[in-house]
């Protein structure tokens, strides 16, 4: 254990302040459902359809209304809230052109150099018509497919809302991925439209994102290309692309809304999984806008006048959820930031804090891990009184880094939301209340409306000793299926008792507070961004110098894992530094930086089976705890000494 945690011990509790407690929106919906305390509502909630049945009517509103609050007639392709009539940009802002709210700030936009934009839900209304209605021009429609690669700026919620709105189903791919990793997209989805930009500013430079975007749409089905102009760096347009100001410009700030049916698809994001295709998660427009804004509204006690920044990219899930869809349907206030979270200098997000007076913060614990190398002085340098909540979310969160955070940033005062969740449930299914106690460390309890179990490998509950987490009832914000891969949905996450697997260890203690402990399956989570071992394989053995590689996490103090990558070369070829750099920087190309190996290593082979599999577990073992264990199964276990050798 760490002095931290012998410190604290797991038992040790922070406590929310009274104040918070009496005026939550949580507290607020027990009084009027007639419930007078959280056992009660945990016990209630595990009816999920009277508890979504209730949920539901604070948050949306149908075009026409659902017949099943909950079809499980098919499972586990469940369908909540079934055939009523929806389209999730109603909510987000149609409704909201009726009601004051049209003249609020939706988006505090900042760009790295400073320049503040404050965008009405009003603007983002109109911005979002003339797009859909150029969309419509081009001969987008209904269940056609928009792939979307743009930057933190506002064009980004605007792309996928405007699609949403027409009926589209958006693909956003994080501008941090390589032309590969978008074609490869691009080509799976079946996008025939492109949303992109010239490029986007990052710690003082352009970064040139048509550049890459011409090259991922080689060889794909795609027709139309549009560009946002917003670097102004110069780029060439080709016969395919047209300036969105072109095409924006002469249409009406008003556009009819396509009446979807509530399990339309709304969006595919692709997310690594233990196979080198990437999996293309479906999300559809009611259940998911039930679920996400819920989550928000009790997690995170949001209330009319706060000022909310979700500190993720949109390219991942964190961004769609939790900057897009549920900040909007609740009607708050989001800052949007472009630039890199620590320019040009280390206190940038802090005096950001200060300068808005933002409320309510989350972040990844690798952000947080960062500003702790930074120095305590550099977090003391702003007023971030305005804070009441803080949360973290990405990666389990070690307790060193709850404490800085919750002592540095929040005062000593501010209560942690230590959320839990995945690009496949769509929304927070794990984390504590602002009503209750938390400790640092642990993701605390399933929230209302949703089960969870950890267990042991014969399926069996258990407490205090780690396990496989699993997800026991549906709930509506659940994934739908896989793009084009139904068996694959059901073979890779439900098992024959119908529960959910989520891939990750954890371990329930005797309160029942869950303490999520990281992956299970072969998935590295670099920085809160989960990249499938498979993946940097094949981009490393696609190299024409390479004949094998087996890739794993090694711990890191800042990004939770780093990419270590152990590599075979074919026979006649020399090992060098300058291979290893040529290495790295072609994974690179292939998916993006995120995922270039951080160590890289040569090896004359690889631990493997009898049947041929490499043993993963064999090269984790060697790298973290020098302790391969039983090596009886492998076909070359003299495989080991060059993993030891390697490592020095």
């Amino acid at each position: 254990m760490t002095n931290v945690e012998v410190l604290l011990g797991e038992n040790r509790k922070f406590y929310p302040p009274k104040s918070l407690v009496e005026n939550s929106n949580i507290k607020q919906w027990m009084d009027t459902h007639k419930i007078t305390d959280l056992e009660t509502l945990y016990k209630r909630s595990r009816d999920i359809e009277w508890f979504w049945g209730e949920v539901e009517k604070d948050l949306v509103e149908w075009y026409s209304p659902y017949g099943k609050i909950l079809d499980d007639s098919n499972k586990p392709f469940y369908r909540w809230f079934t055939n009523a009539g929806y389209n999730i940009v109603h909510d987000a802002l149609d409704r909201h052109m009726k009601t004051s709210i049209k003249d609020k700030i939706a988006y505090i936009f900042e760009m790295e150099d400073g320049r503040v934009t404050n965008i009405t839900y009003s603007d983002l209304y109109k911005d979002v018509n003339k797009l859909a209605n150029a969309l419509k021009e081009l001969g987008v429609g209904k269940g056609d497919r928009v792939a979307i690669y743009l930057p933190m700026i506002p064009a980004l919620p605007t792309s996928m809302l405007a699609c949403a709105k027409i009926g589209a189903v958006h693909s956003v791919v994080f501008s941090g991925f390589s032309a590969h990793a978008l074609k490869d997209r691009i080509i799976d989805s079946g996008a025939r439209t492109l949303i992109t930009a010239d490029g986007f500013w990052r710690k003082g430079k352009i970064i040139n994102l048509k550049e890459q975007a011409d090259e991922a749409v080689k060889g794909t089905g795609i027709e139309n290309v549009i560009v946002y102009d917003w670097s102004h760096c110069d780029v060439p347009m080709r016969k395919r692309d047209t300036w969105c100001h072109d095409i924006t410009t002469p249409q009406s700030t008003e556009c009819e809304t396509e009446i979807m049916d509530s399990s339309d698809p709304l969006f595919i994001l692709y997310t690594s999984g233990t196979t080198g295709k990437p999996k293309g998660v479906e999300h559809v427009h009611g259940g998911y806008a039930v679920g996400v804004s819920q989550t928000l509204k009790w997690v995170f006690d949001l209330k009319p006048e706060d000022i909310w920044w979700c500190g993720a990219d949109i390219g991942w899930i964190t961004g769609h959820s939790y900057i897009v869809y549920a900040p909007l349907i609740l009607g708050v206030t989001s800052v949007l930031y472009e630039g890199a979270p620590a320019y040009p200098e280390p206190n940038r997000i802090w005096e950001m804090i200060a300068r808005h007076r933002v409320t309510v913060f989350y972040t990844s614990p690798t952000a947080i891990r960062m500003h702790m190398r930074f120095g305590d002085e550099w977090a003391k340098k702003d007023d971030m009184s305005s804070l009441r909540l803080l949360g973290s979310v990405g990666e389990p969160i070690n307790p060193e880094a709850w404490m800085w955070y919750y002592i540095n940033i929040g005062n000593s005062r501010c209560p942690i939301m230590d959320t839990w969740w995945q690009t496949e449930t769509g929304c927070i299914i794990i984390s504590p209340l602002p009503i209750l106690p938390t400790k640092p460390g642990s993701a605390a309890l399933p929230l209302p409306g949703f089960n969870a179990q950890v267990q042991d490998r014969d399926k069996n509950p258990v407490i205090d000793k780690g396990g496989d987490l699993v997800l026991t009832t549906p709930y509506p914000s659940m994934l739908c299926t896989l793009h084009n891969e139904p068996e694959r949905y059901i073979e890779h996450y439900w098992d024959k008792s119908g529960m959910f697997i989520c891939g990750d260890i954890a371990r329930v203690d005797s309160e029942g507070y869950f303490w999520v402990q990281g992956r299970g399956d072969d998935v590295l989570n670099v920085s809160g961004h989960r990249i499938g071992n498979s993946e940097v394989e094949s981009a490393l053995v696609s190299h024409s110098y390479v004949s094998e590689a087996a890739v794993v996490g090694r711990p890191d103090d800042i990004k939770g894992e780093s990419i270590a990558a152990f590599v075979v070369l074919k026979i006649g070829v020399e090992q060098s530094e300058g291979l290893k750099q040529e290495l790295r920087e072609h994974v690179a190309r292939e998916i993006g930086k995120i995922a270039r190996p951080e160590y890289l290593y040569f090896v004359n082979d690889l631990p493997k089976t009898r049947s041929g599999k490499i043993m993963r577990r064999v090269v984790r073992s060697a790298i973290i705890t020098h302790d391969v264990g039983d090596l009886s199964t492998l076909a070359n276990p003299e495989a080991v000494e060059e993993i030891e050798k390697a490592l020095g």
